[in-house]
């Protein structure tokens, strides 16, 4: 035992664990044992596959699954309330879970879900997105304590179950892509610099799913990719522990000696690698990069590198991926706020301080941060000012001296370079109701392509995993320019101020070529988000216990409850209904966002609709989107002056951030007063009024948990 960063870390060995309970059926993970294989460009995968029959195609869909949290300890009419977790007492707790509650996940709720997803999605998906947190929380510390050997079991039973539902006889059918989350280790979100033993069992646990010739750099930091459809697209599994703020066995993303500089290296090399190979990259990992004006989930400097690092990848990067936060809703991060000086270890500027937001967010702290995105995104350009200035051909000719436009400028340019999305998906655990995500994305051109499990099958004799020893894996030689002796004793705590040791100075990676067309993240094109079906399970009428009401409040308490705190459950015994998901809604056919993709530009001007504080301003942006359905022909110029532009701006103008609150300040004194019944007081003036959109949002952030009614009243 020693102590680090201020927390207590217990050093213990990890080692195989036996029989789970509650028991799992058979598992087929014994016939996924086959190791992947990171294929090289050249490699001529169609003449391979004949003795593949019958090919798999690609269904230009796939899973995000995130925060299952099973808890072994659960049981059904528990009580809910803090102290008791579900755990013991008498309560509402049903057979599934008990909805809108901090308790964690029963296993029925795990084996029911990925039973579901067997029966009804296993076969149209293209591969699996697991975003982490397969353990329980530590929310009954007195009577039954966490410990790392729990932790590990849990996720070996979840790892097999993952293994069994997308396997046949032979293994894998589809890649399953995982990565760690805060709750996967112990203690809690600390996790220090690898090689370690976690690192290494880990290695073992996910034996199915990462590729053979990544392991080494992942029992190194953590991290791994796996061509998820052959020489086109790969998916990054990035470690966010070594960015996640509450990590207290690391520092920043800048010295050299810190883990989280060496996973931006890494990554620069792979994103590198893959547009020289003509390859797009899905980035996804457990903790989001979220940042307000008061609060941040990532390390500083993490943020800055990594947003840096996608603007200078924008070509090659289709869309990143979040969990860990519960609660549907994406972020915008914007590169105006990208401060070379920051990350620059000649420069070593000290970044602005925020605050670290709490790590397990109750429902009144989530409402707060969902009400400061929605104060940034009300100062978002307005999408009419640059659909206004979207002018023909000749007249752009007429107008070439005057390239600043304004409006377009703001944006970064006609496809909105001047941001970036992450989408965050709701959890199984149900914090609200159970959720899963189908992701839709172009194939266009892409039909006949060779998938990963024919291309794996057809290369014959796959490397085989053998089981996991203590000892095994030595110092990895792959990448050795970038693999640095992580094991220099750190100086001081996280965040101390003072001077810190000069590293090598800043490399900006290299940005995309002015001839390249907008990326997949920004421009329509094969393997572009198109969109997403959100599933839910109504565990109020699965379980069978509770009349459905309208009751519960958000409160100030860490601990939830539940809206069903309290009640008695109907029957001595469970008597659940069938499980089963159902749609809660799927932005292809969505009347209120109005996504006709997932891009960055759809995003920006749904993010500006729900800024919006008053009816007609929404309508005056949603009446914007139809000015700009014919933007693409006249794009090429557009793009040529925002790449000028760009090179002008060094991350560091402000004059236009200045130019749109000058809008938006003008923009509101414009609003007619009014009186709503339900709109006034503190909030509101704070706050704005609602709109149909903004509360739409909140709806489905708590995955429809909330009336509308309940929504107003609970949050102004």
């Amino acid at each position: 035992m020693r102590l680090v960063r201020g927390t207590w870390l217990v050093v213990l060995a990890t080692t195989a664990i036996g029989a789970p309970r509650p028991p799992l059926p058979p598992s087929a993970a014994a016939h996924a044992d086959a190791g992947q294989i990171v294929l090289k460009a050249g490699d001529n995968i169609d003449s391979d596959l004949h003795a593949a029959s019958p090919r798999r195609k690609l269904n230009g869909r796939f899973l995000h699954i995130t925060d299952l949290h099973p808890d072994e300890y659960y049981k059904p009419h528990a009580s809910t309330e803090e102290g008791f977790a579900c755990h013991r007492g008498e309560g509402p707790a049903g057979a599934y879970g008990a909805e809108t509650s901090d308790c964690d996940s029963p296993f029925s709720l795990v084996n029911a879900t990925l039973d579901w997803i067997s029966a009804n999605l296993k076969d149209s998906v293209d591969f699996v997105v697991w975003t982490g947190d397969s353990a329980r929380h530590d929310s009954d510390t007195y009577h039954i304590p966490r410990h790392n050997s729990e932790i590990i079991k849990t996720n070996r039973i979840i790892a097999d179950k993952f293994a069994e539902t997308f396997s046949d006889s032979k293994g894998l059918t589809i890649p399953v892509v995982p990565t760690l989350g805060n709750n996967d280790i112990y203690p809690h979100n600390v996790l220090m610099p690898g090689p370690n033993d976690i690192l290494r069992t880990y290695t073992d646990i996910w034996r199915h799913f990462i590729p053979q010739e990544q392991r080494h750099s992942f029992e190194y930091g953590g991290w791994f990719y796996v061509e998820v459809i052959p020489n086109k697209l790969a998916v990054f599994s990035l470690n966010t522990l070594y960015f996640f703020d509450r990590n207290g066995g690391v520092d920043d993303c800048v010295a050299p000696s810190e883990p989280g500089y060496k996973h931006f290296e890494w990554l620069r090399v792979q994103l590198q690698f893959l547009r020289n190979r003509g390859m797009k990259a899905i980035l996804m990992g457990h903790v989001p990069p979220a940042r307000t004006e008061g609060k941040q989930l990532w390390e500083e400097t993490c943020w800055q590198k990594y947003t840096l690092w996608l603007q200078r990848y924008r070509d090659v990067v289709v869309g990143s991926l979040y969990g860990h936060m519960n609660i549907d809703h994406f972020i915008l991060q914007d590169t105006k706020d990208i401060d070379l000086a920051v990350i620059d270890p000649a420069a070593r500027k000290s970044g602005r301080t925020r605050e670290s937001m709490d790590n397990d967010l109750s429902i009144k702290s989530r409402t707060d941060y969902l009400l400061e995105l929605r104060d940034a995104w009300s100062k978002l350009p307005d999408p009419l000012l640059y659909a206004e200035e979207e002018v023909g051909v000749e007249q752009k000719k007429k107008n070439k001296k005057h390239k600043k436009k304004k409006g377009k400028n703001k944006l970064g340019g006609p496809w909105a370079e001047r941001y970036q999305l992450s989408l965050i998906s709701p959890s199984i655990v149900p914090n609200f109701f159970p959720s899963i995500r189908i992701i839709e994305y172009n194939i266009s051109g892409l039909e006949d392509a060779a998938t990963w499990v024919d291309t794996m099958r057809a290369l014959g004799d796959d490397p085989k995993v053998h089981p996991y020893e203590e000892g095994d894996g030595g110092e990895s030689n792959l990448d050795d320019e970038f693999y640095f002796d992580m094991h220099e004793k750190k100086k001081g705590t996280k965040g101390k101020k003072g001077k810190k040791p000069k590293g090598p100075p800043l490399q900006v990676p290299d940005g995309p070529s002015k001839t390249a067309p907008p990326g997949p993240a920004y421009s329509p094109q094969p393997l572009t988000f198109t969109g997403f079906t959100q599933y839910y399970a109504n565990l109020t009428y699965i379980n069978n216990d509770i009349t459905a009401d309208g009751d519960g409040d958000l409160g100030e308490l860490k601990w939830d409850s539940g809206k069903h705190s309290g009640k008695k459950p109907k029957f001595e015994k469970p008597r659940p209904r069938e499980f089963t998901f159902e749609v809660e809604y799927s932005t292809s056919e969505d009347k209120v966002y109005k996504l006709k993709d997932l891009t960055v530009r759809s995003f920006v001007d749904l993010a500006h609709r729900i800024g919006q504080t008053s009816a007609k301003s929404e309508i005056d942006a949603e009446r914007s989107e139809h000015k700009d359905e014919d933007e693409d022909a006249n794009t090429e110029e557009d793009q040529d002056e925002f790449e000028e532009d760009e090179e002008d701006d060094d991350f560091d103008d402000d004059s236009e951030e200045e130019e749109d609150e000058d809008d938006f300040d003008a923009m509101k004194k414009k609003e007619k007063k009014g009186k709503n019944k339900h709109e006034g007081g503190k909030n509101m003036k704070k706050h704005g009024k609602s709109n149909k959109t903004w509360l739409y949002f909140l709806k489905h952030a708590f995955v429809s948990t909330r009336t509308e009614e309940e929504l107003i009243e609970e949050i102004y």
